[in-house]
């Protein structure tokens, strides 16, 4: 029996470790308990739905094609003939899923949205290496589901990645064991060797999923395992290297995360900074059983400087395959993950539970209240219109398995960040009769309802919608916009005037959430269409 004063330490014991936990910011909350599938790739769409997708050569999942309807794939490499569904699409509003028919195999593919919020799927493994597949959202209820091309890419890619460029193409570069890029649709253009994919393709593959962002000039940044070049894409010439990042590679399979920091309108959009994340100690995916320490650091690099160099930052502990989201307060969310090992089945340990905030303005990071699920390999994260962090998947073994120390995961919970808190609600701004056209150079007013008094500006911010695999969210982009002061109209309703950004190269055409932040705090978004 434990004896008083020992008792009376551990209650005390016990009760710091309660009141420290309720003092770091945010919540957990599931939203589903089972999905049916694991989501490898997550991908919101303008109608408020999110499509979840999963390999397929699997054998079956948790959840069954509706209607009598079954895939039968000669080529499936475990069940030629599968009653069960691959990609199920999530209605945010009722916290259900719907199954989607998925044919060809979707394993460590790409994807991007097209202008008009189609989302398009590229590459795979097996018999999906080379196909295209699209989805066209409907609203909640509707009866949309994926079709797949007949025109296939020209080379197979397996872990590339997809930029939407100005003129509404696709980009698709890298993959395993290819060093090339084209565009999609490739208009008889063909493919582009690309020599940066050769040199850092090392012995242990660390360039898979490059890190690609449309910089403000209409230039590529390309960042794969440690280094990173400026590609113009229209004559396939490198304009520049940059610095190696010091630290481990920051690439699949060591599984570092990235996002370009929000561009501002303060500089005219001109400057553009790059933010790097964690990863894996080179050895630890040839290597699983010795289970080494993930990175601990962060590199940020303002790659439009001409003295381009990394500064270097220390998290609060190490990971490995987070994910890294801009939130509408500029801030970055780095969740999901591992503190050991690398990506790969059984190939990591030590969930890292908490999340943290990073605020590029001061570089101080914030730890987060802890989830209670582990989040490892093939794990994602999305932002939804309401500002909170959709949070999906984790299947760390080559099949569905729901033992062992990282089960596969089926349940969805949503992080909530602490500006979501009830207490800052009286001064949360919403939209009153927004827009729901942005077009390229046009000013426009908006109106804007705050609570309590409104003592400073009310912030308007773009956020693009991207395709979120393996720690890389393709397609993921920021603008805080021009607002002039609010202007009192009447009860607690202010007027704010802005401009959209002027061209595509600064936000490519497609459907982008619109957040009003007043003191830090955002409110809902609205869905608008930035187009000319």
């Amino acid at each position: 029996m434990m004896g008083g004063g020992n008792g009376l330490a551990f209650v005390l014991l016990m009760l710091a470790v309660s009141q420290a936990a309720m003092a770091q910011p945010g919540r957990f909350d599931i939203l589903i308990e089972n999905a049916g599938i694991a989501s490898m790739h997550t991908a919101l769409t303008h109608v408020n739905t999110v499509i979840f997708l999963d390999r397929t050569n699997i054998g079956p999942s948790e959840i069954n094609l509706t209607n009598g309807v079954c895939r039968d794939n000669p080529k499936d490499l475990v069940s030629t003939h599968d009653c069960s569904a691959h990609s199920v699409l999530f209605d945010i509003a009722s916290n259900t899923v719907r199954p989607l028919f998925i044919f060809t195999d979707t394993w460590c593919s790409s994807g991007a949205f097209l202008p008009n919020g189609t989302l398009m799927q590229t590459g795979g493994d097996n018999e999906g290496f080379k196909k295209v597949r699209y989805f066209s959202p409907c609203p909640p209820g509707g009866a949309c589901d994926w079709v797949e091309s007949e025109k296939e890419m020209l080379a197979g890619r397996w872990y590339a990645s997809n930029q939407l460029l100005p003129d509404g193409r696709i980009i698709t570069i890298g993959g395993r064991n290819v060093f090339s890029y084209e565009f999609v649709p490739d208009q008889g253009l063909g493919q582009f060797d690309l020599q940066f994919l050769h040199d850092t393709n090392d012995e242990y593959n660390d360039n898979y999923y490059p890190f690609v962002y449309l910089l403000p000039d209409n230039n590529l940044y390309v960042f794969a395992n440690r280094d990173s070049i400026l590609l113009n894409y229209f004559t396939n010439t490198v304009l520049r290297k940059y610095p190696t990042i010091p630290g481990e590679p920051r690439n699949y399979p060591c599984a570092g995360s990235s996002v370009l920091l929000p561009l501002d309108n303060a500089n005219d959009f001109s400057v553009a900074e790059v933010l790097v994340c964690g990863g894996s100690n080179k050895f630890a995916f040839p290597y699983p059983p010795a289970q080494l320490g993930a990175s601990q650091t962060c590199g940020r690099m303002i790659v439009t400087s001409n003295n381009a160099s990394w500064e270097m930052l220390t998290m609060p502990m190490r990971r490995n395959m987070g994910d890294m989201v801009l939130l509408p307060t500029g801030q970055v969310l780095i969740v999901n993950g591992a503190q050991n090992g690398s990506q790969g089945w059984g190939s990591a340990s030590n969930a890292a539970l908490n999340p943290v905030i990073f605020t590029p303005s001061t570089s101080q990071f914030d730890v987060q209240a802890a989830s209670t699920i582990p989040r490892v390999y093939h794990s994602t994260a999305n932002l939804l219109p309401d500002g909170r962090i959709l949070i999906a998947g984790s299947n760390t073994h080559q099949y569905y398995t729901f033992t062992g120390a990282f089960p596969t995961e089926l349940r969805v919970e949503a992080f909530s960040p602490a500006y979501l808190d009830s207490s800052n609600d009286f001064q949360r701004p919403s939209f009153v009769n927004p827009p729901t056209v942005l077009r390229y150079g046009f000013n426009f007013t908006i109106d804007v309802s705050v609570p309590g008094n409104v003592t400073s500006p009310i912030q308007l911010v773009l956020c693009s919608v991207p395709f979120t695999t393996h720690s890389y969210s393709q397609g993921q982009r920021q603008l805080n916009l021009a607002v002039s002061q609010p202007l009192f109209i009447n009860g607690n309703t202010y007027s704010v005037s802005s401009s959209a950004p002027k061209s595509a190269v600064l936000a490519p055409r497609g459907y982008y959430m619109l957040f009003p932040v007043h003191k830090g705090i955002p409110g809902r978004s609205t869905w608008v269409l930035v187009t000319y």
